[in-house]
């Protein structure tokens, strides 16, 4: 068997999710049976860097498969991207060693949160950036960002059902770009890893900030806090997007 390693991108619109499940569309079910139609009928089964939820995004997926024998990596590229719904495209392949595993051994992840502040509101981004309609002040934010760089217990920005018990996390880069238009925020968090929901609980609870609801000094008692309860909403999931994938 040759161990595989692609990145792919996807349209979060139409799939419940990453990770295959009994009722629902989702990309791991999509990429697995167009691997089996290009392995003569034979199943093959993809792992994933990490799940994402119904309605969020992929720039840079990264999955590995295990396939009978080596193909061209371009053939098996383009094989994969035109086999495969339009929502989901293949932008690399490589062979990597037997015991690389996209999961297991990622050192670093890059997400990206878009939130659209147009007024009025543009239809054109209802499914690729969450919708604010309230005031904002983004000086807030940008004050309260440096809070959550660093290693912390990131309990109380953990929805409930992971199943995680460790809860440290190390965040490296948190940043907030605005548009030329003034139209469109776009979070940017990179780290050694994120908890279930952690990105779209901290938007919310950054969103409130910038809203005045809560004081832009505030992230340091949340995070000593390790309650849910005591951050702000979770943000709709259209805004998120994986970005990128790292390695060792």
């Amino acid at each position: 068997m040759v161990r595989y390693k692609a990145v792919i991108a996807y349209d979060g619109t139409n799939f419940n999710g990453f990770q295959r499940q009994p009722n629902g569309r989702t990309v791991q079910e999509e990429v697995e049976k167009t691997l089996q139609k290009m392995n003569n009928g034979n199943p093959i089964t993809i792992f994933g860097s990490g799940r994402t939820d119904a309605g969020v995004h992929a720039i840079g997926q990264v999955i590995h498969f295990d396939y009978p024998h080596e193909r061209p990596l371009e053939r098996m590229r383009f094989g994969l991207d035109t086999q495969t719904p339009e929502d989901i495209a293949v932008s690399s392949v490589e062979i990597v060693d037997d015991e690389f595993h996209a999961r297991y051994h990622v050192v670093e992840k890059t997400y990206h949160f878009k939130v659209q502040i147009a007024k009025p509101r543009s239809p054109f981004r209802r499914y690729y950036a969450a919708y604010y309609p309230y005031p904002l002040d983004v000086d807030l934010i940008r004050r309260a960002l440096p809070d959550l760089l660093g290693t912390h217990d990131f309990t109380s920005f953990c929805a409930t059902g992971g199943s995680i018990e460790d809860k440290v996390r190390t965040i490296y880069q948190a940043d907030l770009e605005v548009n030329e238009a003034g139209t469109e925020l776009t979070f940017i968090f990179r780290g050694n890893g994120f908890l279930y929901k952690m990105i779209r609980i901290l938007v919310g609870t950054l969103l409130k900030i910038g809203n005045g609801r809560m004081p832009a000094d505030c992230i340091p008692a949340l995070l000593e806090a390790k309650d849910r309860n005591a951050a702000g909403p979770t943000a709709h999931p259209e805004g998120l997007y994986l970005a990128e994938v790292k390695y060792e």
